[in-house]
């Protein structure tokens, strides 16, 4: 009887000492970000996170979603993030360069060949006591749940002139999200046009810009295949992070078990979105091809400056950097060595 009785007692202590979701409490977490809910980013990576964290806690923990800059511009976001007015926001490298300078380094010419590459290289230096998250996330008081680093940016022509090699590109108007991707298209005379996506297919149509610098995935995204002449192929322009982080302050506040879901779900939603993503390239590029798109692959002269074009962008990059008494050659060094772990 007392075997019996000890065994009851010592089962009911394990029963309180394991944690359960069911124990969980009911959270709501305000998530913003300046993505249109159709957008991929959005329905192969946030929805993704977004079910899988309802999910593992049997929908104890909801998600209040604010797309498309609802909750504000896109530069604003990790400023909302940090001050409590969004739990959790989309934070931008490129949007937040002054802050975030190092995280740049993703979005260098040349670097990978694959999102899956650059995403995952990433994510190891993103986790706590990883490169990133001391010399960056740290400092600004945020910490990466899921991301994705985009596929290699390619440059698409809508323009109907004949584009054999890289000095027809000379001239040319290109829409570029900024930074690298502006320095990379003047070393190749072509006009660097800063827009937002939304603003391409208008632009387009009015002749405003002859073509974009972007991966074949938003080429369907924002439905411009019907404007796409020519593009080039295998080629990296650069490319662009997104990343959707938390405040360490609401971070801290919430329980063991809710951090743990929230993790476990921005780990899968992170390395499944970006094998979506490299299989949704090679798909676009196959609707493309056979729209009758013309493909440009740099050879021989063209590919070796392409290529010298690139390194010095990155390069110049880091130096920059390096006088501003950041780590920029440290950093470049750093995740071109993650990269090669990933090929």
């Amino acid at each position: 009887m007392k075997l019996k009785l000890l065994a009851s007692a010592a089962a009911t202590l394990m029963a309180f000492a394991m944690p359960a979701h069911a124990e969980i409490p009911n959270i709501e977490l305000r998530v913003g970000d300046s993505l249109p809910p159709d957008h991929i980013i959005s329905q192969k990576l946030t929805q993704a996170w977004f079910d899988a964290v309802e999910s593992k806690s049997n929908g104890k923990i909801k998600i209040k979603h604010f797309p498309a800059e609802q909750s504000g511009k896109a530069k604003d976001l990790l400023s909302l993030t940090q001050t409590g007015v969004l739990d959790i926001g989309y934070v931008g490298p490129a949007y937040v360069a002054d802050k975030m300078p190092l995280s740049g380094v993703a979005e260098l010419p040349g670097m990978f060949t694959t999102s899956c590459q650059a995403t995952n290289a990433y994510w190891s230096m993103a986790q706590e006591g990883g490169y990133f998250f001391e010399n960056e996330y740290k400092q600004n008081k945020i910490r990466p749940l899921f991301l994705t680093v985009l596929p290699p940016y390619q440059l698409m022509i809508s323009n109907k002139k004949n584009i054999e090699s890289l000095k027809d590109f000379g001239g040319l108007k290109i829409r570029a999200a900024g930074g690298a991707q502006e320095l990379t298209l003047n070393q190749i005379d072509a006009v660097a046009v800063k827009m937002a996506p939304p603003e391409i297919y208008e632009s387009m149509s009015r002749g405003t810009i002859d073509g974009a610098l972007l991966p074949f995935i938003s080429i369907e995204s924002y439905k411009l295949s019907p404007r796409a002449h020519s593009s080039t192929l295998g080629a990296n322009f650069g490319a662009v992070i997104v990343t959707y982080s938390i405040s360490e302050r609401k971070w801290r506040s919430l329980p063991k078990e809710v951090q743990e879901i929230l993790a476990q779900a921005g780990d899968e939603a992170t390395k499944q979105a970006c094998v979506s993503f490299d299989e949704e390239e090679q798909k676009v590029y196959q609707q493309l091809k056979e729209q009758g798109v013309n493909f440009i692959q740099f050879e021989g002269a063209d590919k070796e400056k392409i290529e010298s074009v690139m390194k010095e962008v990155s390069q110049n990059w880091a130096e920059r950097l390096d006088k501003r008494n950041k780590p920029g050659t440290e950093t470049l060094n750093k995740f071109t060595e993650a990269l090669a772990t990933q090929m």
